[in-house]
């Protein structure tokens, strides 16, 4: 957003002082702020952290700002985050956003810079923000050359389940699976194909992010997981057929 001139200072909070220096390193933030003082000074506040905490912080965001500011998340999951937001009173100041893409790695030396061109941009509930406070989250979306889409939290919830949570959930149980019938570490990875290896590249996502995603997302996940077990349980019978 910088390199588009977008935006002109970005302070950073988070709890890690390690990933604020390098995100000072890197240029990717100007200044580490504490919460409120970074808040108060930005017309755009940007929530992106486990969707579990994004709830208090949002919260949090919400009661510092004036009518003139917007808070906007990047979660994975929506219904539970649009809840937190429908009880405060400044609600129409924040949107709902979720930026399809992602990598397994994690902190600001993962960060890359053109990684939301041409990815898909969701934003949820749209009627229940401010129109220039939607407008600001519109602008981010097309300056990062991103397709944008609209629909409601709860069918965010469904689709995101069936293409991206249950990708990470196979994913993890096929590297816990390896690791239970093959104990040869060395062997596994002297072995691996491409194929082994993209399969199982979102096994080294950061349980700390996607355990609060399953966790707020579990209805929807467990009805997809149920059919993809009904899916795996027809290939084994063909095969043993």
């Amino acid at each position: 957003l910088r390199e588009k001139h977008f935006v002109d200072y970005i302070y950073g909070v988070d709890y890690s002082e390690q990933h604020l220096r390098e995100a000072k390193e890197l240029e990717i933030i100007d200044e580490a702020s504490p919460l409120e003082n970074a808040v108060k000074n930005s017309d755009l506040i940007i929530v992106a952290i486990p969707v579990d905490s994004a709830k208090k912080v949002l919260e949090s965001a919400l009661a510092l700002i004036n009518d003139q500011q917007t808070v906007m998340d990047v979660g994975s999951t929506k219904s539970g985050i649009v809840q937190a937001a429908n009880l405060h009173k400044n609600r129409n100041r924040f949107v709902a956003f979720h930026p399809m893409w992602g990598t397994e790695n994690s902190g600001p030396k993962s960060a890359i810079s053109d990684s939301f061109t041409g990815r898909a941009g969701v934003i949820c509930d749209k009627e229940d923000s401010a129109p220039d406070a939607l407008k600001m989250v519109e602008q981010v979306a097309e300056h990062l050359e991103m397709n944008l889409l609209y629909m409601d939290a709860e069918s965010h919830d469904v689709h995101t389940a069936y293409i991206s949570h249950i990708s990470h959930i196979t994913s993890y149980a096929l590297a816990n699976t390896v690791l239970e019938k093959e104990r040869e570490e060395d062997t596994i990875f002297q072995l691996a194909s491409s194929g082994f290896s993209s399969t199982v590249r979102l096994a080294k996502s950061h349980p700390e992010m996607w355990v609060p995603i399953f966790r707020q997302n579990k209805e929807n996940v467990l009805d997809v997981l149920n059919e993809h077990i009904t899916q795996l349980r027809k290939f084994k019978s063909a095969l043993e057929k």
